[in-house]
């Protein structure tokens, strides 16, 4: 098993160093693109202007066993298509057993499931039948193994939904309300905008396909540092997160304190793994150690991951003081701050923030 890190350096390298390359005298423009002169295996997805779910489709499909190093045929061809190993994106079928991955045909409706109800693009076809198989290699692991189901759904919620979401026309919100300010800068507008220019006098295929080849190179750099985040940090993060929470009784009888052994991106987390372990009653105050003074944080669980009000605030009569005059207000020794919204607090040592967390649950 090969790791995506090597694979995507030399598909990349490949891509700079080899251009589009005409494949056939027609009336239709066809063209296409190999990584590697013994590629025995054929991709097929449509000439014309492009967007952002059949670059990443390509870009992914080729992190495959199955079609590493394939070569990229851009036709609207039918009988060429029905010629080739896969095809994203045209073609009017739906049979991942021919890998045929077309959403436009009438009657489409897949989704990716698992609680998901957005229909996919041709990248979130691909995802869904190679996502696995792409993350395991990522983890040096089996597809079976638990973390690679997590981490393909977690992907798929946090990168993959919204290119689906975006490509069908689906609208973020449901409201006729128009939105409060416009937003370009997704990576589906972004690949949108390496289209040709209606202005370039050259609207050769070559120049066409040059900028294909930059869309696959930056929806596919994407979407490989969204599953290294994934797998290089998040996971890790989970992992710590769950172990506290399990521990969290160690901490105060209450159960409603966490202390991160480890401090690591942890609100995400907890709201997720509250709700899969039936943690009850919530987490009101999580401590961690701020490693720049030394010092402890106690900071206020937020009701929601999307909202700043806290569950529980720190007490009223604390915020906004410092030091001294904090330490007397709340007469616990080593108090540093309180924000003025009483979402964090800190103190110089463990004890003295366990002992603010244990004065605010009690403070009414």
């Amino acid at each position: 098993m090969f790791a995506i890190r090597s694979l995507a350096k030399n598909f990349l390298h490949h891509f700079h160093a080899r251009p589009l390359l005409p494949l056939m005298a027609s009336n239709s423009r066809v063209s296409s693109l190999s990584t590697s002169s013994s590629s025995s295996k054929r991709v097929g997805t449509h000439h014309g202007s492009f967007h952002c779910d059949e670059a990443l489709g390509c870009f992914m499909i080729r992190l495959t066993d199955k079609f590493s190093n394939a070569e990229i045929v851009r036709t609207r061809d039918p009988q060429l298509l029905e010629t080739l190993d896969a095809v994203l994106d045209v073609g009017g079928v739906y049979d991942p057993s021919r890998d045929r991955y077309d959403h436009h045909q009438k009657g489409f409706d897949e989704v990716f499931g698992y609680g998901f109800g957005t229909k996919l693009s041709s990248a979130g076809l691909v995802y869904k039948h190679f996502g696995k198989e792409i993350i395991a290699k990522e983890l040096k692991v089996d597809e079976e193994h638990p973390d690679v189901q997590l981490l393909f759904l977690a992907i798929y919620k946090s990168f993959m939904e919204a290119i689906d979401a975006i490509d069908n026309g689906i609208n973020k919100y449901d409201t006729d309300l128009p939105p409060r300010y416009v937003n370009n800068t997704n990576l589906s507008s972004r690949v949108g905008k390496l289209n040709l220019d209606w202005m370039d006098p050259d609207q050769s295929a070559e120049k066409e396909n040059e900028a294909f080849e930059r869309a696959m190179a930056l929806a596919g750099s994407e979407f490989l540092e969204n599953v290294r985040f994934y797998t290089r940090s998040w996971l890790p993060a989970r992992s710590i997160v769950r172990e506290c929470l399990a521990a969290r009784g160690d901490v105060d009888p209450s159960g409603e304190i966490m202390k991160l052994n480890r401090f690591c991106p942890w609100k995400l987390h907890l709201f997720e793994l509250e709700g899969e372990m039936k943690i009850d009653p919530s987490i009101k105050y999580v401590l961690y150690e701020d490693e720049r003074s030394k010092g402890w944080r106690v900071q206020a669980v937020a009701v929601s991951p999307d909202k700043f009000e806290s569950r529980k605030p720190l007490p009223a009569p604390w915020r906004g003081l410092r030091d001294e005059e904090l330490s007397k207000e709340s007469g616990i020794p080593g108090c540093v701050f309180v924000h003025m919204s009483g979402f964090i607090g800190g103190n110089t040592s463990y004890e003295g923030a366990l002992a603010m967390a244990r004065g605010a649950l009690k403070h009414q």
